[in-house]
């Protein structure tokens, strides 16, 4: 604010020698334009009685407005005593007051004048800003920023970028501006910034506790803004849409040129960025207005990503379900965009590891490379030396890759070890996100002889033994969600699960979600029993799980019928504690054709058949059996002598209060109890 002023002082200073001897002197101009400034509604007013060392100077004006450097102030009034004083026979004069604009607080404005220079300080707090002008270069203005608040320089830069907001932080340095009457308005800045906070008024683009040193060079011409800033960074935090940069304590270093005409696009001619081994990029931009992506063209390299996904990395893994990200190894990469579709993308891969702090997952050894193109074609092949899923041990693999119109599709089948058995990829066809539309994927999979027990033990589930296998013609991700079509087979306890229908919402993300269809055919109750712990149950069970939802891995809805067929060669035994489990579960009683405590004389008995349903529907089941009488079901039927039948009495039964029975009964929690 202290140029604008300097601006019209000069004019009126001339008059000094005239107030002096008329006593006081008074001038309204109703518009000054000077130095790239316009002053409205100016009122000067000088009262110097006779023979007094010093008079009292008041400067008033309605309306301040420095044109591009974006700084306007209404209100503003400084008072001061004006002095004349000589130094070396020279004659200069000195005015010291407080300087108000509207309804901000006071600051210190002081002024010297003399021929050949015109100097000015303006203080508030800790924070000073010097000014200097001298008669040899009337149209150059030296500024010196020391401890001044960033919002003080708030107004240039909106002049610029209007949706930008300074919140925090400090400024020192050096300020040059140059506004020659035939020439654009010239700034150059050397910056040290502290503790600086920015914000867009959308919070889009936001920046926390930043240090550094910058050097900016700004030039503006009619209704355009040219920039170059170069410096290094040091700390802090930066917000840039999904992108969160956490900025070390070392100095990363930073170069952008931008020229923007009008409320047009933003183009920045030169990017670059070096963080030590950790992470280099150079390329060039072009923005919409809202900053939005225009076209980019970006190479990045790194010879250490061990520090990319905590500093770089975060704002795009946690939504992605993969907050624990870890990287070691190197790569070099080129991108292309076009608004926001991906034009070509080529990817040199050096010994990477990547991993998952949960131990879900894990790569080793990628080497190769991975070329995308939109439109020509290219080939690429890359392979990894091993890696785990949930602690789950897979070898080696090699993919042969082709793209071209926007798709990045695999040559040749793919086949690794797994579990004892194979998991083989017969194709592969992935599109990177463009517009709205996010990344889609689609394969065609197989799965050869996988060892379940060995799946089960990995996962700390019941001794499971068995194999899973099938052949899925298509599986599909979009929109975050992964659709099996075909099925997947699973031999267990001599029999066969088949699932189908199945897909998973949100896989990596938060409440991951799953469901699916279940038919159960032939499965052993004698091993299954024996692995649950549930009693022993001798025969062949048979049913299905339809509209199976998990959401978190914990079921919240299905319709379930499980039930028992005889079998040529396969006894149908219930033991007793098989008998307590049931009942306990399923809130039965059992009748008998013996009284009282004989029943406790028989270890097991003979049955016609077992039979079971549950609709889960709101944390409530709807339990029914082999027959449903009113709120009565019929669990298991019994045969021979001495006939025993277990029925259930409570037909909606609390879902989570059901678990627990469950989970009681397998750890052997209910006793059997014969009266």
């Amino acid at each position: 604010m202290p140029r604008p002023v300097l601006s019209i002082l000069p004019l009126f200073l001339a008059c000094v020698p005239i107030a002096v001897q008329a006593q006081s002197i008074q001038a309204r101009i109703s518009k000054v334009e000077a130095a790239g400034a316009t002053l409205r509604d100016v009122r000067l007013m000088l009262d110097w009685p006779v023979d007094a060392p010093d008079g009292r100077l008041r400067l008033r004006a309605g309306d301040i407005d420095a044109g591009a450097l974006g700084w306007h102030f209404e209100g503003v009034d400084w008072r001061c005593p004006l002095r004349r004083e000589t130094v070396g026979g020279d004659t200069r004069w000195r005015c010291d007051g407080p300087l108000r604009a509207g309804q901000g607080a006071p600051l210190q404005l002081s002024l010297v004048l003399d021929a050949a220079t015109t100097t000015a300080t303006l203080t508030g707090g800790d924070a000073r800003v010097g000014l200097s002008r001298t008669a040899a270069a009337p149209d150059a203005t030296r500024i010196d920023l020391r401890r001044v608040p960033a919002a003080w320089i708030e107004a240039l830069v909106r002049a610029g970028w209007a949706s930008a907001r300074l919140t925090g932080g400090t400024l020192d340095g050096d300020v040059r501006i140059t506004a020659p009457d035939d020439r654009p308005m010239r700034v150059d800045a050397d910056l040290a910034i502290a503790g600086l906070a920015l914000e867009t008024d959308d919070g889009s683009i936001a920046a926390g506790d930043v240090d550094g040193d910058l050097e900016v060079r700004l030039t503006l011409p009619d209704d355009a803004l040219q920039a170059r800033v170069d410096g290094r960074l040091r700390g802090g935090e930066l917000l840039f849409g999904n992108a969160y940069v956490s900025l070390p304590e070392t100095p990363v270093g930073i170069g952008v040129d931008m020229i923007r005409v009008g409320e047009g696009d933003w183009a920045l001619p030169r990017l670059q960025w070096r963080d030590g081994d950790a992470l280099r990029v150079d390329g060039h931009a072009r923005l919409t207005p809202d900053f939005g992506i225009g076209a980019l063209a970006l190479t990045l390299a790194s010879d250490d990503t061990t520090a990319l996904p905590a500093r770089y990395l975060s704002g795009w893994l946690g939504p992605a379900g993969v907050p624990g990200l870890s990287l070691s190894g190197g790569f070099r990469a080129g991108l292309e965009l076009k608004g926001a579709t991906l034009r070509k993308a080529d990817v040199a891969l050096r010994r990477l590891d990547i991993g998952d702090a949960g131990g879900r997952f894990r790569l080793d050894r990628l080497d190769g490379a991975v070329r995308y193109s939109a439109s020509d074609p290219v080939r690429s092949a890359f392979a990894w030396r091993g890696g785990a899923l949930y602690g789950m041990p897979f070898d080696a693999a090699a993919w042969s890759l082709e793209s071209g119109a926007g798709l990045l599709r695999l040559r040749e089948p793919v086949a690794f070890s797994f579990l004892g058995g194979e998991i083989g990829f017969e194709s592969l066809q992935l599109q990177p996100p463009a517009d709205e539309t996010g990344l889609r994927m689609q394969t065609e999979l197989r799965l050869d002889a996988l060892d379940i027990g060995v799946l089960a033990k990995s996962l700390d589930w019941p001794a499971f033994e068995g194999t899973l296998a099938g052949r899925i013609p298509t599986v599909r991700y979009a929109d975050n969600r992964i659709d099996f079509d075909g099925g997947l087979s699973m031999e267990l306890f001599d029999g066969r699960i088949d699932v189908s229908s199945l897909a998973i919402e949100r896989p990596f993300g938060v409440l991951p979600t799953v469901t699916g269809d279940l038919a159960l055919s032939a499965l052993d109750l004698h091993a299954l029993t024996g692995v649950f712990g549930f009693g022993s149950i001798e025969g062949r069970l048979h049913g299905r799980i339809d509209g199976l939802r998990l959401v978190d891995w914990n079921a919240t809805a299905f319709d379930a019928e499980l039930h028992t067929e005889a079998a040529r060669g396969v006894r149908q035994r219930i033991s007793q504690r098989a008998v307590q489990d049931i009942s306990s579960v399923g809130d039965a009683s059992f009748v008998t054709t013996l009284q009282g405590r004989a029943i406790a004389l028989f270890d097991d008995f003979g049955y016609r058949g077992i039979g079971i349903s549950c609709r889960l529907r709101n944390a409530v089941c709807r339990m029914g059996g082999l027959r449903s009488e009113g709120n009565a079901f019929t669990i298991v039927e019994g045969a021979g002598l001495p006939r025993l039948d277990v029925v259930g009495f409570n037909r909606d039964v609390d879902w989570p209060t059901l678990v627990e029975r469950l989970a009681a009964a397998a750890g052997g929690d209910v006793a059997p109890v014969i009266e």
